[in-house]
């Protein structure tokens, strides 16, 4: 047989489905033993077992045998089993039920990445048929290849292997799910599951266990763009270094990276591999890594860095299949943290447009405000603030995502499509002007190096307008006296000037405005200290349309959800002790040294 297997440190997670009866143990039981993959002696035993008994022996008795065996290990779940072959490892799934099945999908380290569907040649399609082909739609399984199994029981009929083609296939065709291919096989014979059947030389496509080979592994995620979810940032020295592991695609030294959702861009310096010397120039996906950029600009865990023409969406709104399976049923407008590669933002659930029921796969029509226990659900999920991500058909790392509830892991889902929120005009509008944006011959990095922080826009809230501004020149005339470029811009100024010609009702309009003049001071290097009186979802609006440049809002008095720094107090030696000190700790102002004193470090500004 021509090897068709991947590299050796290839690896798939498989679910193996069917009507019950229809061979799914009898398929999995020949593969591990035409794959060697028992132990010494397995086969043997069991043969013998049966002699005792005097009962036929069955291939499924092997794969029992086999997943009892490996209950054993301590480190095996008991929901699946593993084999070999020609360099790449199977993880089968094998849960008996749809609620045991949602389970491993949740948990994540039992995702299934293919499934095989398996069904009778003899009864044909049945209703389990279908509703496992339904599950499969659900939780997103793109490669699926289906076995028509029992071929023996039907004379090995062209005919009604093609009937089942056609049959299963329109019906597949409904849910979005296209099979990649169909296997004529029998199980409990050995026809076309490791080895070519003499029995149907009208079928000449893959076998079984070719077939298996044939899905796409981690190995081939390389191909794709790049998927790199910022797991933390580590300090060494004069270095920052970007740490996580490469979901897909390749970065190398000289890319051109932007970090999403901040819509930061830098290039990539060096890239370091723990104990590995010398450090390599370029790494693929399925690797840990971390990176310097050419720009020491401010990255946080959660942001995804991307090659710039292949970025992920951007929304505080997606469309998604929510799996529940709390304890306390999912009420729809309950906070909840979500957790998106690593991303973890307070979410809720907005709409619920249908449940289904795990059990039996009924779906419940009407208006629904709880989704119970080991339901799913078609739902709109709103996040607090904006959230990279990719459809779950794109990309799995980056389009699924799950929901604690009290610190517990309640739930999960997969994006199916995005929604367009209240800023996503906004958005694309800030990012269309970055890249075409035309930049003079200073660029930020020339003007950070010279003034010794980074362009940043505090905002200051909770108070009125005539504290803020106390509170905005106090903060404007420290950062000055260390030699700061600072800039205190009101928003009542350009009510009185820019806005003059609009009226009240034109809010958005007047919030669009303040974010273009703050993004033009900003573009001059400026630490931009604003006044504004804003609704939290104003705000956000003023931060999507600054991005790149990095935005704190600080709030006075009580606490807000909008808020990056709460001040307690409004005394202005606090306040502005605490802003600054906040500043820094994002590496946006250098410890200043002396008055109007220019910082370099190693070619750069200090951090």
């Amino acid at each position: 047989m021509a090897s068709l297997a991947p590299p050796a440190t290839d690896r798939l997670t498989i679910v193996v489905v069917g009507h019950v009866d229809h061979g799914k143990s009898t398929l999995l039981g020949r593969l591990y033993a035409d794959t060697g993959s028992l132990p010494d002696g397995k086969l043997e035993r069991v043969q013998a077992i049966c002699r005792q008994q005097g009962k036929a022996f069955e291939y499924a008795f092997l794969f029992d045998a086999f997943l009892e065996e490996q209950e054993q290990g301590i480190t095996i779940d008991s929901a699946r089993t593993f084999f070999s072959w020609q360099g790449r490892q199977y993880i089968i799934i094998d849960a008996p039920g749809h609620k045991e099945f949602l389970k491993n999908m949740v948990s994540g380290a039992a995702r299934a990445e293919a499934a095989l569907l398996v069904i009778d040649a003899a009864e044909g399609v049945q209703e389990q048929s279908r509703r496992h082909g339904q599950l499969l739609a659900l939780v997103g399984v793109q490669q699926v290849a289906v076995v028509v199994n029992k071929m023996d029981l039907v004379g090995y009929s062209h005919d009604r292997f093609a009937s089942i083609v056609d049959e299963y296939s329109a019906f597949l065709r409904q849910l979005g799910v296209t099979p990649e291919r169909f296997v004529p096989a029998s199980a409990s014979l050995g026809d076309n599951v490791a080895d070519r059947s003499d029995h149907m030389p009208w079928y000449d496509g893959p076998t079984v266990l070719e077939t298996l080979a044939l899905f796409r592994g981690e190995g081939g995620k390389e191909d794709r763009p790049l998927r790199f979810p910022v797991q933390d940032v580590y300090k060494f020295d004069a270095r920052r270094i970007i740490a996580g592991r490469v979901a897909a695609g390749r970065v190398g030294v000289g890319d051109r990276l932007v970090f999403s959702p901040s819509n930061k861009s830098a290039a990539v310096r060096t890239i370091e591999e723990f104990n590995i010397e010398p450090q390599p120039d370029a790494i693929g996906a399925g690797r840990s890594i971390g990176f310097t950029l050419d720009e020491q600009i401010f990255i946080e865990r959660g942001e995804i860095a991307t090659h710039v023409e292949a970025s992920p969406l951007v929304s505080t709104e997606l469309r998604c299949n929510l799996f529940w399976l709390g304890a306390k049923p999912l009420e729809k407008g309950r906070e909840y943290v979500l957790r998106l590669a690593t991303q973890e933002v307070p979410a809720e659930v907005l709409e619920v447009h249908r449940v289904i029921d795990a059990g039996d796969l009924t779906a419940a029509t009407g208006a629904v405000e709880l989704v119970e226990k080991n339901q799913v659900a078609d739902v709109t999920v709103r996040t607090r603030a904006a959230i990279a991500f990719d459809l779950y058909r794109d990309f799995e790392v980056t389009g699924r995502f799950v929901l604690v509830d009290d610190y517990d892991v309640a739930g999960g889902g997969i994006i199916t499509s995005l929604v367009a929120d209240e800023h996503a005009r906004l958005r694309d509008e800030a990012r269309t002007r970055e890249l075409a944006w035309v930049k003079g011959q200073i660029g930020l990095d020339d003007r950070a190096t010279n003034y010794g922080h980074r362009a940043a826009l505090v905002v200051l809230q909770g108070t009125d307008g005539e504290a803020s501004l106390r509170l905005g020149a106090a903060l404007e005339r420290m950062l000055v006296s260390e030699g700061r470029h600072a800039y205190l811009l009101d928003g009542e100024n350009l009510r009185r000037g820019l806005d003059a010609d609009l009226r009240e009702s034109d809010e958005a309009e007047r919030v669009r405005r303040f974010g273009e003049v703050a993004r033009l001071l900003l573009d001059t290097g400026l630490i931009v200290v604003a006044t504004l009186a804003a609704t939290s979802g104003e705000l956000e609006a003023v931060r999507t349309l600054v991005q790149p440049a990095p935005m704190l809002i600080a709030q006075v008095g009580a606490p807000s959800d909008a808020a990056d720094l709460t001040l307690e107090s409004r005394d202005e030696a606090e306040v502005v002790d605490r802003v600054l000190g906040e500043l820094r700790r994002r590496d946006l102002l250098a410890d200043p040294i002396g008055s109007r004193q220019r910082y370099r470090y190693a070619g750069t500004y200090a951090i």
